[in-house]
């Protein structure tokens, strides 16, 4: 079995950041480097991470005009990450131009509803309390326009990969170790329920980089995906 586990380096440390990635490389799948990273320590952290291990996932979830996104990923994909992002919400142009755009290897995953949203929330916004009725909508959009992947939360999984059939990938965040009311991600499942669910990749941060051990939190992980 291969691994799944994308480890979200939120940690503002670049030091700690780097001695995380090569603590648990061999044992991750990947590293996801968002906007509190990439703003702390642009293109330079980037590289120093892609150069410990290539496979990175830039979610940078980009959301402009059609236009301005497609120059945008231009110079993204220069920097040949294995995902990067963008919001469905942008609309149909948005998602065609990135899904025409030359890619290289970099696939272009869509950004469904955020994980910190809540019914009330996405009715506010919205106008919709369902959020998986919601999600199912921007999964259709997002196969009709031909992206790479989604990214949802773990509780849409099922829908979504009924709505895109098992061709494109779907990375999901939204996982921790234990439920906890305290968690800041609403729509939250535990790794082995979202692989069970049909997700290809996990994205995992806090419980590793802030665990004392992250290379056995990251192993325990992965013996449970792979446990009956």
């Amino acid at each position: 079995m291969t691994n799944k586990v994308i480890i979200a380096l939120d940690n503002k440390n670049i030091k700690q950041i780097v001695s995380i990635v090569k603590e648990t490389k061999s044992e991750a799948f990947g590293f996801k480097i968002g906007k509190e990273f990439f703003y702390n320590y642009g293109i330079e952290g980037y590289k120093k991470i892609y150069n410990l291990s290539p496979k990175i996932f830039l979610d940078l979830k980009l959301h402009d005009i059609p236009n301005t996104v497609q120059k945008a990923l231009k110079a993204l994909i220069k920097l040949k990450p294995l995902f990067t992002t963008i919001h469905i919400s942008g609309g149909d142009d948005m998602q065609k131009v990135s899904s025409n755009i030359k890619k290289n290897k970099t696939k272009i995953l869509g950004v469904t509803i955020l994980t910190s949203l809540s019914s009330q929330q996405t009715k506010k916004y919205y106008n919709d309390k369902n959020i998986n009725q919601l999600v199912k909508k921007f999964a259709q959009n997002a196969k009709n326009n031909k992206l790479d992947g989604i990214v949802c939360s773990p509780l849409e999984l099922k829908t979504v990969r009924k709505v895109v059939g098992n061709k494109m990938i779907l990375v999901v965040p939204g996982i921790r170790l234990e439920k906890n009311k305290k968690n800041d991600q609403k729509r939250i499942l535990t790794p082995k329920e979202a692989i069970n669910l049909g997700a290809n990749y996990l994205v995992i941060g806090r419980p590793i980089v802030q665990s004392t051990n992250p290379l056995k939190t990251l192993k325990e992980i992965n013996k449970s995906l792979q446990s009956k």
